[in-house]
């Protein structure tokens, strides 16, 4: 089995406001693996300044990688664990290789059409006129759950928008779910949770920063809002540190980005933790082109979660490969009259 990678940079249609600045690009890095004739393609979804491995010498790892693929796969995942989003490409691009095709990895009734996935509609930072147009749009489009980002604006005009949609829509029309991204602060985070609950939101994504156990254990125990895990669960790669966090922390959810965490391999085992500590837990993609999107994609729908998940639409980059992937009402569609064209050097 032969390897190469890529580098590529996707280009955001619109600057993307988060809590943690203004997003323009978004790098990510592919790799081939090619062998009796058949080609499998990986995404390594690094994410710079969130990821545990955005460090310098990430393209020696996809070398290494690509050098080593003779290796057992166990050998290569204790090399890897450090690199979630690197291992994630390999086991991707594994899929991929013996898959049907390079891009069906999971078949299945969303691979067929017959079922799509419910997903969250998505919410940016921006300006009060830029969010309430973005709200517009995603109820106009059919979705019937909201996650909006917060932290951008100062926290009463953030407040004030949410309120606008629940006086509007009730909690039975629209789901709202708010991400803070770690930009409360432990000290007014449960005066905010409370000011929050009032508007009978569904959850609130890591109120406070990662690494503040304590806090987190206070806030999850206290909380009128049930509070959802995100980066928290980045960088704990054993068992055994995931066990411990959760079991002190407690919280109401977590949620699973496989690029950030390793992948399938890990998901599963953040999911039977979580469900074995009757924590409820959900999967959202990372800022993805289309291939990694569609990978977790159909994965996610063989985990048959009754919640919406946060998966992306695609729609985000002007420079995204065209693929299946399409929204209807609210829900994330796989079409078969629509193919892939994907422009990579090595494809």
């Amino acid at each position: 089995m032969k390897g190469s990678y890529c580098k590529y940079t996707l280009n955001f249609k619109r600057p993307s406001g988060t809590s943690r600045g203004v997003l323009k690009t978004k790098e990510t890095w592919f790799i081939k693996l090619e062998a009796q004739g058949e080609i499998g393609i990986g995404e390594c979804g690094l994410f710079r300044g969130l990821s545990i491995d955005d460090c310098p010498d990430y393209e020696d790892k996809l070398k290494w990688l690509c050098e080593n693929l003779h290796l057992d796969l166990e050998i290569i995942y204790n090399k890897l664990k450090a690199f979630p989003s690197i291992y994630f490409g390999l086991e991707m691009a594994l899929l991929s290789l013996k898959g049907s095709s390079p891009f069906n990895l999971f078949p299945s009734k969303f691979t067929n059409t017959q079922q799509p996935i419910a997903i969250n509609g998505l919410i940016w930072m921006g300006d009060k006129a830029f969010m309430k147009a973005q709200i517009a749009e995603k109820i106009n489009a059919g979705f019937s759950c909201l996650k909006m980002k917060i932290g951008a604006l100062d926290f009463e005009t953030e407040y004030d928008l949410l309120k606008a949609i629940r006086h509007q829509f009730s909690e039975s029309d629209i789901e709202l779910r708010v991400d803070a991204n770690g930009g409360f602060s432990p000290d007014d985070a449960l005066q905010k949770l409370e000011r929050l609950s009032k508007l009978h939101l569904h959850s609130i994504e890591q109120p406070i920063k990662q690494k503040q156990w304590e806090s987190m254990a206070m806030l999850c125990e206290q909380t009128p809002l049930p509070i959802a895990l995100d980066e928290e669960l980045i960088g704990l790669i054993e068992p055994e540190q995931q066990k411990q966090m959760l079991e002190f922390i407690k919280p109401q959810y977590i949620i699973l980005k496989p690029s950030l965490i390793g992948g399938f391999k890990a998901s599963d085992q953040w999911i039977k933790l979580a469900e074995k500590n009757a924590v409820g837990w959900w999967i959202t993609s990372a800022l993805e082109s289309n291939i990694g999107l569609n990978a977790i994609a159909q994965y996610t729908f063989t985990k048959n979660s009754k919640l919406p998940q946060g998966l992306g639409t695609g729609g985000l980059f002007s420079n995204n490969f065209k693929s299946p992937l399409v929204v209807k009402n609210g829900k994330l569609n796989h079409v078969n009259d629509q193919e892939w064209d994907v422009n990579l050097p090595f494809y």
